[in-house]
């Protein structure tokens, strides 16, 4: 009886899915992430979210963009990143796993130490610098100098849709993030969840 439950359960699942996957299925995603495993003894929290959208060119094959925002909390300045990427994903029909391969650009900016300033003119009028000549923005008499990171990464996903009917599911993923220019503190290892419709 238990045998049979399943069998059944699955063809359901089998059947929702493959509709999911035909070919001119349009794709939107909205997800939390930042669920990391990477461990840093400077590093309180990280959290994020993403929009996806795609397209099925083929059954079961997905080009997609994605845009995304994540905000790490530290011990001293939290660092802030907005992300861009492509990819593709590839979806198993009979199961919703789907792996998807692609590029990610992100732009991170912390804010550094505030430090004294110095005041310089230019044609433009009054500008600010820190000891190094770099330009800064003054407040309250001190300064804070940005931090500025752009990384590239290869963005590699393994993911699972569990349908909540024929449009919408619930898509848990792990994630790894490969950074190209950074490899040992810009690549990141995962988790994130979001809601998938397909219409």
């Amino acid at each position: 009886m238990r045998r049979s439950m399943l069998a059944l359960l699955l063809a359901i699942v089998s059947l929702s899915a493959n509709a999911q996957f035909e070919k001119k299925t349009k794709y939107v995603n909205a997800s939390l992430t930042g669920l990391e495993m990477n461990y840093s003894k400077d590093s309180r929290f990280r959290f994020g979210f993403e929009g996806t959208a795609g397209y099925f060119v083929e059954e079961c094959w997905m080009p997609y963009a994605r845009i995304g925002y994540n905000h790490q909390s530290l011990k001293g300045p939290d660092v802030n990143a907005f992300e861009l990427g492509v990819g593709t994903r590839y979806y198993f029909k009979r199961t919703g796993i789907y792996l998807s391969g692609g590029l990610l650009y992100s732009h991170e900016s912390q804010p550094g130490n505030a430090t004294p300033i110095t005041a310089s003119v230019d044609d433009a009028g009054m500008r600010f610098t820190d000891s190094a000549g770099n330009p800064v923005v003054a407040y309250y008499g001190m300064t804070q100098p940005h931090v500025r990171n752009n990384n590239i990464s290869l963005a590699l996903e393994a993911g699972y849709c569990f349908y909540l009917n024929h449009f919408m599911s619930v898509e848990p993923a792990l994630y790894y993030n490969l950074c190209f220019n950074d490899f040992s503190d810009g690549s990141r290892i995962g988790l994130k969840v979001g809601f998938g419709f397909y219409f």
